[in-house]
């Protein structure tokens, strides 16, 4: 299998100036005022993409996740290091990066064309793709600066995936516009993986990357904390969270709550289609907590079948051991193996206290002949 990206090294180094000078008589009066500071953005990052690999790459905001792709792109230089690509390459970067605003969409179209070395014939030939693609028809002779931040992600990824690359390079621009459309664009994504392409996929959105990518790779402070299988760096990612969460956390409380293990009455994780079950899930705390329980349900592909409303479970937790029960009345589920995640996250919803990432594995048996995920009991007579 051949490598098409090999980072090698990278590093990044801005300067950031503090009490600049404003104006040229500023300069001359204070030469010497101001101060600049070193900032690093990257450090020693190493690691490849190969051919028919897709690859994620996560982090919190501000961990260098988009400056990587810069580098990458060939829109920034690395301070030091070696970025090698091998084939062509479209990115999309953030939101209307490469776009001219004062140009129309079908300006927009052809000049990107143009900077991924496409002559304006070979790019009449995809011309009409791009546009039913983008589904902006109506406005696509309108000035760019015109259009909505969806408008913009629908235009730039469909000229992204009708350029015909080897490598594919998303930024984050899915989490911008509809479900509809961004459910398109995955399907887009899939197809290329089937025909053997390369995408390096950067996104706050932990479902996306466990049903398309292969690996992921975990930035923190410009450095590299992992890289491996997706849910083992998503296991990394969710654990460093909670530990800058517990930094942040003035009560101390935080660091003290774990989750130690699921259970069930029987023993036994095996379950039949539309049977019940229950699960015991331990956890520990050294100090008194009111929060919210969460639990997840992945097929092996990393699907979501099913997550819990993080606002909608409370759990009290008392110093020591504490037993938080779950009741599943039926499950409706397909023969397959299912990974269960669970967790403790702050009464809002918004931050994780305490995760397990694949606290057991769910072994569903179904004697019918259905196809998919679940059994919808339907029942099918002629009029």
């Amino acid at each position: 299998m051949a490598t098409v990206i090999r980072v090698e090294g990278i590093s990044k180094t801005f300067k950031i100036h503090h009490e600049r000078h404003q104006s040229l008589k500023e300069r001359l009066l204070h030469p010497r005022s101001g101060s600049t500071e070193v900032f690093d953005a990257l450090a020693d990052i190493n690691f490849t993409v190969d051919t028919n690999e897709t690859v994620g790459l996560v982090g919190h905001n501000g961990s260098g996740k988009s400056t990587l792709l810069k580098c990458i792109c060939g829109v920034l230089q690395p301070t030091s290091g070696q970025i090698r690509i091998r084939g062509s390459l479209a990115a999309l970067l953030e939101l209307g990066a490469g776009f001219q605003p004062e140009l129309s969409g079908r300006d927009n179209v052809y000049l990107y064309g143009a900077m991924l070395g496409f002559s304006k014939k070979m790019v009449d030939g995809i011309f009409d793709s791009v546009v039913d693609f983008s589904e902006i028809e109506q406005f696509i002779d309108t000035q760019v600066k015109f259009y909505s931040s969806g408008m913009y992600v629908r235009l730039a990824f469909a000229v992204a995936v009708n350029v015909d690359p080897d490598i594919l390079v998303v930024d984050e621009v899915l989490a911008v516009g509809d479900e509809r459309f961004q459910a398109k664009c995955i399907d887009r994504i899939r197809s290329f993986q089937d025909e053997g392409r390369s995408i390096l996929f950067v996104t706050h959105n932990a479902d996306q990357v466990r049903a398309i990518c292969d690996r992921a790779i975990v930035l923190d402070g410009g450095r590299m904390i992992a890289d491996g299988p997706t849910h083992e760096s998503l296991r990394t990612f969710r654990e460093h969270l909670m530990g800058t969460a517990q930094e942040h956390d003035r009560s101390g409380l935080l660091a003290s709550i774990s989750i130690d293990s699921i259970t069930t009455p029987s023993g036994s994780f095996d379950v039949r289609s539309g049977a019940g079950m229950h699960f015991d899930v331990a956890i520990s705390s050294q100090s008194a907590y009111s929060g919210n329980f969460i639990m997840e349900i992945f097929t092996r592909k990393g699907m979501l079948v099913s997550r819990s409303d993080a606002k909608g479970s409370p759990v009290n937790l008392t110093p020591g051991r504490n037993s938080v029960g779950i009741d599943l009345p039926q499950i409706p589920l397909l023969d397959g193996i299912y990974d269960i995640n669970v967790g403790v996250v702050d009464p809002h919803g918004n931050t994780v206290i305490a995760w397990r990432e694949q606290a057991a594995s769910l072994q569903v048996t179904y004697d019918g002949r259905e196809g998919g995920l679940v059994e919808m009991g339907a029942t099918i007579h002629q009029q």
